[in-house]
């Protein structure tokens, strides 16, 4: 800041979460520093389908887990994107589009979210441990509508397993959703929805979180 005379401030967010740091994959630096990069690449050879997950600090954890679950229980072959900062991509997406109102003879300019995710393919399952508004406030540049998942409701005592249960922000939520997306665009059947809430143990009953 001081050395590029850049009027900017960086910030560090501290969870009560501990947990090993990974190292940073290589060519991360600029996509860190713009608020997202893919984190870790699908293995799968030959996938039944394919999704992207999205998820940031403590839940990125959640995330990779559901990653594993999707490609191991259900053949489908999920990319993970880890966002440092939604604020940013979301500031940096407003700033193209005011720029493509203001220069309409000129050549668009393409908000960061967008050239991430144009040529992932499948849907795209964004997990936080903030609310929904967070992942929903970048989902207009995303090539398809974002499903969010967050913690939305009123704050309870629980421990930390209970209560990503309790607001459906865990790894079996995670894959839950990405299934029921690939279910809506017909990339798989619906019965496989049905059976992973068996296999996951998930009340389709449950308490909305959000309601309560």
């Amino acid at each position: 800041m001081y050395v590029d005379r850049e009027s900017i401030f960086y910030y560090l967010t501290v969870m009560n979460e501990q947990y090993e740091m990974p190292p940073m994959p290589e060519g991360a630096r600029d996509g860190i520093l713009k608020g997202m990069y893919r984190f870790r690449a699908s293995e799968a050879k030959t996938p039944k389908a394919r999704a992207q997950l999205v998820g940031s600090g403590a839940i990125l954890n959640e995330v990779l887990a559901a990653q594993a679950m999707l490609q191991d229980r259900y053949g489908v072959g999920a990319d993970v994107w880890s966002v440092t900062s939604y604020a940013e991509l979301s500031r940096q997406g407003h700033a193209a589009a005011r720029w493509n109102m203001l220069h309409p003879a000129e050549p668009a300019r393409v908000p960061y979210v967008t050239e991430c995710l144009k040529d992932a393919p499948g849907p795209i399952v964004a997990a936080s441990d903030y609310l929904k508004v967070l992942p929903d406030a970048i989902s207009r540049w995303a090539p398809r509508p974002i499903v969010s998942l967050g913690t939305d409701g009123f704050g309870r005592s629980e421990d930390r397993r209970a209560l990503r249960d309790f607001f459906e922000v865990d790894a079996r939520f995670v894959a839950l959703a990405t299934l029921a997306a690939l279910a809506r665009d017909g990339a798989i059947e619906a019965p496989v929805v049905a059976k992973a809430m068996k296999d996951l143990e998930i009340d389709p009953e449950k308490a909305d979180p959000s309601a309560h």
